[in-house]
């Protein structure tokens, strides 16, 4: 178990999160520079790629939630920490884990879960793709899922800085 959160096995899913981020990203300015190209050059404008740059973006909001909390790069307003002492701080940072731990098991995880759930069991469908928006959903609870595996190492790594995997 202890195997599965070693530094290798996060470098590893850090190496697959942003080969994929840079993939999408790539698709995502192909896709709308043929949208502008269809619609202003060809005076037809393509029908699916609208759509497509707004699930593709999902997507990327997404796992790039999750690689920068796997980073500990997210937003924070530290001005509090620096009027702490070293045990307070260390607590606070444990806190601070658990509490996205949380929102994200109960709100990506379970939240996202029953949305794909839902949209999988109604057979709701893109209007111009026609793919199940379960799909395009299941991003949500497998991000969480990335999310909870970085905070359960973070709050690893804050109680035994001294061990290495």
């Amino acid at each position: 178990m202890s195997e599965l959160f070693s530094l290798k096995w996060k470098s590893q899913i850090d190496r697959l999160i942003a080969s994929a981020l840079v993939g999408l990203m790539a698709l995502m300015v192909i896709n709308v520079t043929w949208q502008v190209v269809s619609r202003y050059v060809f005076q037809n404008p393509s029908s699916f790629t609208d759509e497509l740059a707004r699930y593709m973006l999902i997507w990327v909001g997404m796992l790039g939630a999750a690689y920068v909390a796997g980073k500990d790069q997210h937003l924070a307003i530290d001005i509090v920490l620096s009027k702490m002492t070293n045990s307070q701080i260390l607590k606070t940072k444990i806190l601070i884990h658990l509490f996205v731990l949380l929102f994200a098991l109960a709100a990506m995880v379970i939240g996202g879960s029953n949305l794909v759930f839902i949209t999988f069991t109604l057979g709701q469908t893109s209007a111009a793709l026609k793919i199940p928006l379960a799909y395009v959903y299941a991003i949500i609870p497998l991000s969480g899922l990335l999310v909870i595996y970085y905070q359960i190492l973070a709050i690893y790594q804050l109680k035994n800085p001294k061990k290495t995997f």
